[in-house]
């Protein structure tokens, strides 16, 4: 499970240059792009291969699911791929960006910018409201004015009468929607969700489901989600199967 919450957390420090690129970006057709992508942990008695030369890539504005058994890399793969960790070997690229050659602040930019996040376990900031927590990406941009924003998106979320509550009145499902919420509140390209409805028991799964897929419909992000559950990878255009540290299989669910 991702645990990670660097995109939200880092001060947000990047050169001009950067920032002016960005703002400049034309949004290639490929997106996301992994290259021969190795992770290796390594120890006294021997090494551990996570990730075995992993390659894909992903078209703007599609859906896709990397499946497989505990163990077989999918989330180790989810976190390189959105920059929240760095590979023994291979590349990625985001947008055109190769996040090898980024330093973290860059890469800390970048998430910011243009990524959005779902854990499984929430990742919300305890201390702080449902409101509180939507509104975070952007504060953490220095956008001011962003309360109605939040608002209407815990709205559209079907939270519009949970504003002052914190993550610990609020149940699983109302909590992922929420996560939710603050994850499109950036109107990201890209949207990357690990086990979205793993804590949850089968009617909010499929509350979150539905709500995750028409909301990505609606603002058009290209969706790369992991999860255990095989009906879930189905509603994706395409899934990925990982075993044993290595993709074993593609399978395309619709025309992209």
């Amino acid at each position: 499970m991702l645990t990670d919450l660097k995109g939200l957390k880092v001060i947000l420090k990047t050169s001009y240059n950067l920032h002016q690129r960005l703002s400049l970006i034309i949004m290639p057709e490929t997106v996301l792009q992994a290259e021969g992508l190795t992770k290796v942990y390594k120890s006294a008695e021997r090494d551990l291969i996570v990730l075995d030369h992993v390659s894909f890539e992903v078209q703007q504005g599609t859906s896709v699911a990397i499946i497989g058994p505990s163990g077989s890399g999918k989330t180790t793969l989810l976190g390189l791929c959105a920059g929240l960790d760095v590979a023994s070997s291979g590349t990625v690229s985001l947008m055109g960006f190769k996040l090898n050659a980024m330093n973290e602040d860059d890469r800390a930019y970048l998430r910011n910018q243009y990524i959005g996040f779902v854990f499984q376990n929430f990742q919300l900031l305890p201390t702080l409201t449902a409101l509180e927590n939507v509104m975070v990406p952007l504060e953490l941009r220095g956008e001011r004015n962003v309360t109605k924003k939040a608002k209407d998106l815990l709205a559209r979320v079907g939270l519009a009468e949970r504003f002052s509550h914190y993550p610990s009145q609020l149940s699983g499902g109302e909590q992922q929607r929420v996560a939710m919420a603050r994850a499109f509140i950036t109107s990201p390209r890209i949207l990357f969700a690990d086990e979205p409805t793993g804590n949850l028991d089968d009617e909010n799964a499929t509350q979150v489901t539905d709500l995750l897929f028409e909301m990505n419909q609606q603002e058009k992000t290209t969706l790369v989600l992991v999860t255990h559950n095989l009906e879930l990878a189905e509603k994706t255009q395409r899934i990925l199967q990982m075993k044993g540290g290595k993709l074993v299989n593609e399978r395309f669910l619709a025309v992209l």
